[in-house]
């Protein structure tokens, strides 16, 4: 098999691959992961290079370096202390790129590592920057690199009406799609009249244990936003992430962020035989332990949460069978059996959205909710929803998927 290379890789190794660029502006959309196979940033790496000249970049939520550790908080412009080029935020000010930002570059080097969740924001900004470069006669390259979720797809797809920040168009929660096979299906729906090359990897095997879709063993694992910190949350996130718009800590101010999940007035305990006696079958390929932590920041700050830590690294781990978005709409249900009147959804301001729950922005509608809200409701009942969306969407990315 041939060695394993990211799209940043091959762009640097490769000066046949590079020779369209020359003479032209380039800009990159990069985040502190944006590495290459011997850890230099993106930017650095390529602006060694002398065939290639670099007038601007761009930074995504978190900033270009990763600037800010807490969700939701937002990065300035500022000048490149080292290589002298402007550097936007489009996590800021504004979120979409402007006219003025547009206008200091011929192509847009994209070069961001996902997580394989829909709401993750770097999917958006793909979509806003893909946009702005058709609109205004960009050229796009988009350097892939893995989804180290893998392939597998769950979730509802987002309803007509639901895009928001966390949700760029009608995706389900764990998608199986790379950046680039994205950035194909994102041109494709959208009709967008756009210059763009993909620089595909090399060698990524995205069924290959024991990654899964991360080269476990090849390739070191940086944080692609601060809370991102290893493969676990990267499994555990489609589900994990509904966590956000409730009031249970998602164990941010831990060491496991998004892997674990707890509260002070919660028994755990309780909650895992409610579960299993619900629908035990929906937790199958990990395992789950009852666990206490106290977060240092973030919700319950300082105070002890009994939870569930949810094990997706060891000999106990199915990647086939694993489904997180049903774990966690699991134990939503379950805590709602056992304490129907818990203060459950969190109601506050979401990435920039102030009129809808945070919990229906981030599933992109309000099924979820109500079916966890429905004392009626059973788990065959949002199974049988997400099987039509799930098979759905099974089809309609096959021609894009390109490994």
């Amino acid at each position: 098999m041939p060695a394993l290379q990211f799209g940043l890789d091959r762009l640097l190794t490769d000066p046949a691959l590079r020779r369209p660029l020359h003479g032209r502006r380039l800009a990159l959309l990069a985040h502190p992961a944006s590495v290459s196979a011997d850890l230099r940033h993106a930017l650095d790496a390529l602006a060694a290079l002398p065939d290639l000249q670099l007038t601007a970049a761009f930074g995504p939520q978190h900033g270009l370096r990763g600037d800010k550790q807490d969700n939701m908080v937002e990065s300035p412009e500022f000048l490149d202390p080292l290589h002298h080029i402007p550097v936007f935020s489009l996590y800021g000010a504004v979120r979409r790129p402007t006219p003025a930002m547009m206008a200091t570059f011929d192509v847009l080097l994209v070069d961001l590592q996902d997580l394989g969740c829909r709401i993750y924001t770097f999917i958006t900004t793909l979509r806003y920057v893909l946009e702005a470069a058709a609109e205004h006669g960009k050229a796009v390259w988009i350097l892939d690199r893995p989804n180290p979720a893998g392939r597998p797809i769950e979730g509802l797809l987002l309803r007509p009406g639901w895009e928001s920040f966390v949700g760029a168009g009608p995706l389900p929660m764990r998608h199986g799609l790379t950046m680039g096979e994205l950035a194909g299906w994102f041109i494709r729906r959208l009709a967008l009249d756009l210059d763009w090359t993909l620089v595909p990897m090399q060698g990524w095997l995205p069924e290959a244990a024991p990654g899964y879709g991360w080269p476990l063993g090849e390739r070191c694992w940086i944080n692609p936003s601060p809370n991102a910190p290893n493969l676990s949350m990267a499994r555990c996130y489609a589900g994990t992430v509904m966590l956000e718009g409730s009031t249970l800590s998602e164990g941010r101010g831990t060491t496991r962020p998004l892997e674990l999940f707890g509260a002070p007035d919660i028994d755990a305990r309780q909650l895992l035989l409610t579960m299993e006696a619900l629908a035990g079958h929906w937790l199958q390929g990990c395992r789950l332990r009852e666990c206490w932590f106290e977060p240092t920041f973030h919700k319950h700050a300082g105070q002890l949460c009994h939870g569930v830590q949810i094990h997706v690294d060891d000999g106990g781990y199915r990647h086939a069978s694993f489904r997180p978005w049903r774990l966690q709409s699991l134990a939503f249900k379950a805590l709602r059996r056992l304490q129907p009147d818990y203060p459950l959804w969190r109601d506050f301001a979401y990435e920039y959205e102030f009129d809808r729950l945070a919990i229906d922005l981030i599933n992109g509608s309000p099924l979820l909710r109500e079916w966890v809200d429905d004392p009626a409701g059973t788990p065959a009942d949002l199974d049988a929803l997400c099987r039509s969306d799930e098979e759905a969407w099974a089809q309609a990315r096959q021609e894009f998927l390109r490994y």
